[in-house]
């Protein structure tokens, strides 16, 4: 049985949610995300809550439940307030600052890497070596803030390169000459 699967999503005041033809459309003052409801699973909305609910008790509906409420908070929370990834830039003579919409990095290569932000997506720069990539879905936050991280990994010597804000680099000791 799953236990996230059970629990009721709450829908706050100014965000509407709405299912039609198996997609699910939630509305808020950020903006608006669809998403197509997992197979064996439905949504049924109840005043301000939604309850995700399987079809039968099969191993796939079991997972799929559960998924498909997680997802559906997701969507929830992203249009009321919003997620956001913060990256650290450490290293001499790595920064980072905006060019348009976009974000233009100095990461040690020959050249500047620049990024563009796609649709649904706001950077920030504060400082020069912090940069937060905003939006209101989540998984494109993550995976923008995956892609601009997998430019330069942090490394486990110096702990240069790009690190997300809460990790944490363990670092290891260097070559211990002949004594």
């Amino acid at each position: 049985m799953s236990r996230i699967g059970l629990l009721p999503v709450a829908i706050p005041s100014g965000v509407t949610v709405s299912v039609a033809g198996g997609q699910v459309s939630v509305k808020g003052p950020k903006g608006q995300l669809d998403r197509v409801v997992e197979m064996h699973t439905g949504v049924e909305i109840d005043g301000d809550t939604a309850r995700v609910v399987r079809a039968n008790d099969s191993r796939e509906a079991r997972a799929r439940h559960g998924l498909m409420r997680a997802d559906l908070s997701n969507m929830v929370t992203g249009v009321s307030n919003g997620f956001e990834r913060r990256l650290v830039l450490t290293g001499v003579g790595y920064r980072a600052q905006m060019k348009g919409s976009g974000i233009s990095m100095s990461l040690g290569f020959s050249h500047p890497v620049e990024i563009d932000a796609p649709d649904g997506i706001q950077f920030a720069v504060d400082g020069n070596t912090a940069v937060v990539v905003k939006g209101i879905d989540k998984a494109l936050v993550g995976q923008v803030a995956a892609n601009i991280r997998k430019l330069r990994p942090p490394e486990p010597y110096k702990g240069k390169g790009i690190a997300y804000s809460d990790e944490r680099i363990r670092r290891k000791e260097g070559k211990s000459g002949k004594k």
